[in-house]
């Protein structure tokens, strides 16, 4: 077993038993509408997964010159949002059901990313050549940012700020929690992809870049929904 592979067995596995124990520890009732919309809910988000995963991280290396086959976080990330937001429309289904994964994706990352750290450069997520003094070497004698440790430890973070915010049952957090996980990911996704040697699609900008600011959109726009929910309840007599 190689050590990207030990590294992805040891991510999903904590982010398995972080969402049990979150489930049964405070979000057993935020969960029920995921187990009420049934087996299309689950369907839905793997596909979506799947398809924007192998595809944003594939025509991202055919874009940097490097024909292969190849699956990117971010790129899972939106097509899973995507095809659960096609789905809840479909189905009438409102409101936000993504803080259940809030706990397993942060920790998936900041584990899986170490994977990808000792990888080193068949992985394709190592950074760009730098001077600075925490520069790596991933194998061919030039040292490069560790843009893998930047992502694990901007995850950690804010998974010990949203398990935080769940011990306090804090009500807006229970509410947008996911959007603020995905607005998180994508802002310091966005900060990092600079620091990597992939192609620019638009301007100095790269295929996860463009990805970043749908998600920060997406983020963003349900956010605000969200509020102005919240507003109109309030307000009702």
């Amino acid at each position: 077993m190689n050590v990207h592979a030990a590294f992805d067995i040891a991510a999903a596995t904590a982010a398995a038993a972080m969402t049990v124990g979150c489930y049964f520890w405070r979000l057993k009732d935020a969960a029920a509408r995921i187990d009420q919309a049934g087996f299309g809910y689950a369907f839905a988000l793997v596909a979506g997964a799947a398809l924007g995963g192998y595809a944003a991280g594939t025509a991202n290396l055919w874009l940097s010159g490097e024909p292969g086959v190849a699956r990117s976080i971010v790129g899972a990330l939106a097509g899973g949002i995507a095809a659960i937001e096609l789905f809840k429309r479909a189905r009438g289904i409102t409101g936000s059901t993504g803080i259940i994964f809030v706990p397993a994706f942060c920790t998936s990352v900041a584990i899986g990313r170490w994977g990808c750290f000792f990888s080193g450069l068949t992985d394709h997520t190592h950074g760009a050549p730098t001077a600075v003094a925490w520069g790596h070497d991933f194998g061919d004698g030039v040292p490069r940012h560790p843009v893998q440790l930047y992502e694990s430890a901007a995850m950690a973070g804010f998974l010990v700020y949203a398990l935080a915010m769940l011990a306090r049952r804090d009500p807006s957090f229970m509410r947008n929690g996911f959007y603020l996980m995905v607005l998180w990911y994508a802002a310091q996704r966005f900060c990092g992809e600079f620091f990597k040697p992939y192609a620019p699609v638009l301007g100095p900008l790269n295929l996860f870049h463009l990805i970043c600011l749908g998600l920060v959109a997406y983020a963003l726009t349900m956010m605000i929904r969200s509020q102005r929910t919240q507003l109109g309840a309030a307000r009702a007599p």
